[in-house]
């Protein structure tokens, strides 16, 4: 049983080492069980995509949904090795992929600067294969990124959110920033966790810093 919880959870796996998972896809329900959108695409017209990881995926997801302008929100699993993983096999370390939200929004009425801030203010970016009591590489802080617009607004954004975190006693930002890579969809039972299970766990905490926007659009 050794093997279920990984050597050494807060070690990034190789792709050597990694579990080597199946070619089936998880199924994915239509619909969005607060907003009443769809969960995979085809996406509603002029909506993007953002996709963050910031500790247990429930919590994240809600605060996401209950945000102005995001069109919908699912869970699913990101930046590592093995295809098509089970929440399982994710938990014990050997995939590689962090817990995430891909956020479906309308930039007509929130911005990606926006969103980053309530992706920073979220959770705390400083605590490397972490968050939290939650420890593990799949707890990681990541942004992955839809094209050069998204790339240059997250590292703008991390650089300025790095000072003030500085001016408050924090350490360095470990969020990894990466060009998106495959996202595989969680089971169904965490798609809207919090909203099928309103007592359960959320794990989101903020550093209590406020975060600067607007650094690349020159929003206010």
């Amino acid at each position: 049983m050794g093997w279920l919880f990984g050597k050494n959870k807060t070690s990034m796996v190789t792709p050597q080492e990694a579990l080597p998972g199946r070619p089936g896809k998880m199924p994915v329900p239509a619909r969005h069980e607060v907003l009443d959108a769809p969960l995979a695409p085809p996406y509603p017209d002029g909506t993007e995509i953002a996709e963050f990881g910031m500790g247990c995926f429930w919590g994240a997801e809600r605060t996401f949904w209950q945000t102005p302008g995001v069109v919908s929100t699912s869970v699913g699993y990101q930046g590592g090795y093995t295809p098509n993983p089970t929440y399982e096999e994710v938990c014990t370390g050997l995939t590689g992929h962090t817990e995430v939200v891909r956020v479906v929004f309308d930039p007509a009425k929130v911005s990606y600067e926006e969103l980053l801030k309530v992706f920073w203010e979220g959770h705390n970016p400083t605590q490397g294969m972490r968050q939290g009591n939650d420890v593990g590489t799949q707890y990681r802080s990541a942004i992955y990124t839809h094209g050069p617009a998204q790339e240059k607004s997250a590292a703008a954004s991390r650089d300025a959110y790095q000072q003030v975190l500085i001016a408050s006693g924090y350490g360095d930002i470990t969020t990894e920033i990466t060009p998106a890579p495959e996202y595989h969809f969680a089971e169904d039972y965490h798609q809207q966790y919090l909203y099928k299970n309103p007592g359960g766990y959320c794990g989101i905490g903020g550093t209590g810093v406020s975060c600067p926007i607007g650094l690349t659009t020159g929003e206010a």
